[in-house]
């Protein structure tokens, strides 16, 4: 599978996340959250762990997809981030545009296999990802 096949809706089978990789330990932090999304949503999950928090696409980035953000003990998705910080419809659309090209930005990325609640996801261990995610995300809310 290609990059197409994943732009088409396929799934590549990525290597086992490293049981010593660092995004391990970001993802053994937010461990509690994960499982409850996971849980939850039935949507390809594909996961970027950042500094106490990690990020979240499901479904099929980077056109079909919405988003989670795992921080202090909570589980924030886009209809939360609209509702607590009052985003008009321009702001949302601005959020998921932006939120889409940093996706792209990390197509090169390495991405590897995980079992979270039962499920396999992809972990993305980007941290210019995490990090351009999490400038977006603040940037919308602030």
């Amino acid at each position: 599978m290609g990059m197409l096949d994943r732009w088409l809706g396929g799934r590549n089978d990525y290597p086992p996340l490293p049981a010593d990789d660092q995004a391990r330990a970001s993802l053994d932090e937010v461990k509690t959250s994960l499982e409850q999304l996971a849980g939850k949503v039935r949507d390809h999950l594909e996961i970027v762990p950042g500094e106490h928090e990690a990020f979240v696409y499901l479904g099929k980035p980077p056109k079909h997809f919405g988003i989670a953000w795992l921080h202090d003990g909570k589980v924030d998705g886009l209809n939360e981030l609209v509702d607590q910080h009052k985003l008009s419809q321009s702001q949302v659309e601005t959020l998921i545009s932006a939120l889409g090209n940093a996706y792209v930005h990390a197509s090169d990325a390495p991405r590897y296999s995980t079992e979270v609640g039962g499920r396999r996801v992809t972990v993305i261990p980007s941290r210019g990802l995490g990090k351009e995610v999490h400038q977006i995300i603040e940037g919308a809310i602030h």
